[in-house]
């Protein structure tokens, strides 16, 4: 089977993009464009930090509600971007818990505890948690950059990783369902690129779509529906309901016309299936 609706991508403004689809199985149900291309994934490199702290937490390495962060935060709030840091400063503008700061300076002090707790570099701990077990051999955290956004990686690659949220093999399946559910419900906040959400849902490190309007994912994605999105122009998404992974790569910033383009794309894609 090949979906027709990945070469929705062709109509896209930007020089380069990839897409793919895959089943809880691994069954890949349709690619499109270079997928062994490496793109800057922005933030879809959290979902990739988080289940690395995930793995840390099953080895006993961590505990999701230790301190972590700043003072009252624990690794918990770091993962649910409710710590109260600030959105690129490590800085604190609200108390733990009390509202969905999206926060980089968060994932970056989520990296610096697993790093001390495991006493190896995030990057390498990233590697051989996640990584390496998936074959994910073309995805790295460049330079051992920040875990918020310095991820990247192939839709190949990406697959794998979707796949696996999908059906755990790395993690024990209830930890992963935890992680899609929400975390500190009836949380208000704003989602980068879509204004203020009440509530803002979210889970252990990935976004849970409930019903934000508007949205990055389609307006026939579940309710159900979890992922990131990134500031390179990046997605990806897991519907359970409809039981398939989305992902797509480009190489231009989000803007407008990702607004536009992705809805359509996601919305297609799941009509299709």
């Amino acid at each position: 089977m090949s979906l027709k609706s990945l070469a929705l991508i062709e109509n896209w403004p930007v020089p380069s993009a990839s897409a793919g689809v895959v089943r809880a199985d691994g069954t890949v149900l349709g690619t499109h464009g270079p997928v062994g291309r490496r793109f800057p994934l922005a933030s879809v490199t959290k979902p990739l930090a988080a289940y690395a702290a995930l793995v840390a937490y099953e080895e006993g390495a961590i505990e999701l509600d230790e301190p972590a962060g700043p003072p009252g935060s624990t690794v918990r709030h770091l993962l649910a971007h409710t710590s109260g840091l600030a959105f690129d400063e490590h800085r604190v503008t609200a108390p733990p818990g009390e509202r969905r700061l999206y926060s980089n300076a968060g994932f970056e002090q989520l990296g610096d505890h697993l790093a001390k707790a495991t006493d190896i570099p995030f990057a390498e701990y990233l590697r051989q948690a996640v990584l390496e077990p998936l074959g994910m051999t073309d995805t790295s955290l460049e330079g051992g950059g920040s875990p918020a956004k310095d991820g990247v990686s192939t839709v190949t690659d990406l697959l794998r990783f979707a796949a696996e949220v999908q059906a755990p093999r790395l993690l024990d399946p209830r930890t992963v369902a935890a992680a899609m559910t929400v975390q500190y419900p009836g949380t208000k906040g704003v989602l980068p690129g879509y204004g203020h959400q009440n509530p803002n849902d979210w889970g252990l490190g990935f976004e849970i779509r409930d019903s934000k309007s508007p949205h990055w994912t389609g307006g026939s994605s579940s309710p159900r529906t979890f992922g990131h999105f990134g500031q390179s122009g990046t997605f990806l998404w897991v519907d359970p309901d409809a039981g398939v992974a989305g992902v797509a790569l480009t190489d231009r910033a989000f803007g407008p016309w990702a607004l536009e383009a992705w809805p359509v794309f996601t919305d297609a894609v799941l009509a299709e299936l």
